[in-house]
């Protein structure tokens, strides 16, 4: 009897094993990629110091130190006040020595703006693949290009486990201003709260949203409505609503001008005709802010049809990822529900559960 239940362990093991060869097999590059992210991730980990212990360290800068700290209020606002899940994020620090550690790459089709897609098995389809190798993020770029894509790499300066790893502070964060750290840490603890598998749009939209209302709410709570902090944090705000809305549109333009090329016109002509419009839109938003004094406050660079980094489809991609359904929470929050975020998020979380399981 033992003997014959051993074999059907054996057998049933070796047919667990088969099977995961051929998963693994099957998903090679997901495996290899998902390898390569939990190396990154877990280099990270293994290299926090709990946050405790930074505050005690003589050897850290007080001004820091207080970022810290100020990062814990962000937090605790946004549990009890916000409604956020809880989480043991930020509670370890992660020094980076001034040095970027997480890459991610848009990919867009040139004549189409259709954005390029990973699966991955378990966690879903995303328009955005990230890298903490910066050669094997530019490999794969290069690659891309060659494929025809549209593209663009930036330096990332948070994400979310979604609450299956204690995501650390990094360093990078206490650069930023009181406002721009609180609407960052309220994004990501929101994906921590509410993630919709295969619905990469609603997700940033929706942390976005959140962590503009939640900083707000944030800086009048703890500096004032007459605040410094809470001024410098809208009039930043006011622009980049302004910026995005106005990419918004000209991404309209675009998809117009690709629907209405004409079948016999060359690839040479398309280019010319797609970089021609990209340059008028980009160029033409220093006429965004009405305001002469500051209009002047934001410096953007120029650009010409002789940049060979003239923005692409990949650069509007993005923005319709983050910022194209904005007016939509916005509306449901004011209309639906009279400014009551509580009621809101809870309605949120009802009409989109969470679909991510491990």
């Amino acid at each position: 009897m033992r003997q014959k239940v051993f074999k059907i362990f054996k057998y049933s093991l070796l047919g667990a094993l088969m099977l995961l060869a051929i998963f693994l097999i099957y998903h090679y590059d997901s495996t290899i990629y998902a390898y390569r992210q939990a190396k990154g991730q877990l280099t990270i980990i293994f290299n926090t110091r709990p946050v405790s212990e930074v505050l005690v360290d003589k050897a850290y800068p007080d001004s820091l130190k207080n970022r810290i700290r100020l990062i814990q209020e962000i937090k605790k606002f946004a549990v009890d006040s916000l409604g956020l899940n809880p989480s043991k994020n930020y509670t370890t620090f992660y020094d980076q020595h001034q040095k970027p550690i997480l890459w991610v790459i848009t990919a867009c089709e040139p004549f189409k703006l259709k954005a390029k897609k990973w699966h991955f098995p378990i966690i879903g389809t995303f328009s955005y693949k990230g890298h903490f190798e910066e050669n094997i993020a530019k490999e794969e770029i290069a690659e891309l290009k060659n494929n025809g894509y549209d593209t663009q790499l930036n330096e990332v300066s948070a994400w979310s486990t979604l609450g299956y790893l204690k995501d650390p502070i990094l360093s990078s964060m206490l650069e930023k201003s009181e406002g721009r750290l609180a609407s960052l840490i309220i994004h990501e603890l929101t994906h921590g709260t509410l993630f919709v598998k295969n619905n990469i749009e609603f997700n940033e939209n929706l942390a976005d949203f959140v962590g503009d209302y939640g900083a707000i709410r944030f800086l009048e709570s703890k500096f004032g409505k007459n605040s410094k902090e809470l001024e410098r944090y809208q009039f930043s705000k006011k622009y980049n609503d302004t910026y995005s809305q106005h990419l918004i549109r000209g991404a309209k333009k675009l998809d117009s001008l690709y629907n209405h090329f004409d079948k016999n016109l060359t690839l040479k002509l398309k280019k010319q005709e797609k970089n021609k419009l990209i340059l008028n839109i980009i160029n033409s938003t220093d006429t965004l802010l009405s305001n002469s004094f500051q209009s002047k406050l934001i410096n953007r660079k120029k650009w010409s049809l002789n940049d060979g980094n003239l923005p692409n489809n990949a650069y509007f991609i993005g923005y319709l990822t983050y910022q194209s359904k904005q007016n939509q929470f916005k509306d449901e929050f004011s209309i639906q529900f009279n400014k009551d975020f509580n009621k809101y998020l809870k309605y949120l979380k009802e009409q989109y559960p969470t679909s991510i399981v491990f």
